[in-house]
């Protein structure tokens, strides 16, 4: 008999059913599209009509908004293409990718607390642990996808030595030692760890061919 046809997207499990990457993707896009969407919300309208006002009040947020837009995006654009390389899902990859929008579900509230303190100490250290955790979700997820699949997975080979993956959580912390260390009667470490978070997000957007390589190669194969 001739090899049936594969239907796009859809993953076999050893028990037998099916389950279909396609609906785990839809449901994290959904996710990240809300979170977007309450972070913007958060955003003060100003009192008056001049683009003083629009700085004296919103001028924060809008910076903290679009530092924590540009994460969400980062983590989106690599949580997709890293699903174009996944054979098959089970339970563990399914609960892994919860905690991961669970930690991304939690940046409308750190981003708003840190743009409501004007970058006071103790909510720029719980953003750093946001975006930490967030960071660790995502390396959890990929491990789990890595091991169910293999050594010889097109994901494994795709990351590589994962420089990024691996120097990021390295700023992350630096950047909360030095809010919590560094001049803490003002405002030095505070932004210090800012930078940190910034350079990560910069390292990040900056464009990763490693997967789009190895999905190519794939899609050439197939």
């Amino acid at each position: 008999m001739g090899r049936a046809k594969r239907e796009p997207r859809i993953r076999r499990r050893r028990g037998g059913g099916a389950v279909r990457t396609s609906r785990l993707e839809a449901f994290s896009d959904g996710v990240l599209a809300i979170i977007i969407t309450i972070m913007v919300l958060e955003l003060r309208v100003p009192k008056g009509h001049d683009f003083s006002d629009l700085v004296h009040t919103s001028g924060v947020g809008l910076l903290t908004y679009l530092l924590s837009f540009v994460y969400v995006g980062i983590y989106w654009n690599n949580h997709h293409h890293m699903f174009h390389l996944v054979r098959r899902i089970g339970g563990g990859v399914l609960w892994a990718n919860l905690a991961l929008l669970f930690c991304l579900s939690l940046f409308p509230f750190t981003t708003a607390w840190v743009d409501d303190s004007r970058f006071e100490q103790t909510p720029v250290v719980i953003y750093g642990l946001n975006l930490l955790s967030a960071a660790i979700a995502y390396f959890v997820l990929q491990t789990v996808i890595i091991r169910r699949e293999g050594p010889d997975s097109p994901l494994r080979q795709a990351i590589g030595n994962d420089f990024k993956g691996k120097a990021s959580p390295v700023f992350y912390i630096a950047g909360i030692l030095s809010a919590l260390t560094i001049d803490r009667s003002g405002h030095i470490g505070v932004w210090i760890a800012l930078a940190c978070f910034v350079s990560v997000a910069i390292m990040w957007i900056v464009p990763d061919r490693r997967i789009d390589r190895v999905v190519r190669q794939h899609e050439t194969t197939d």
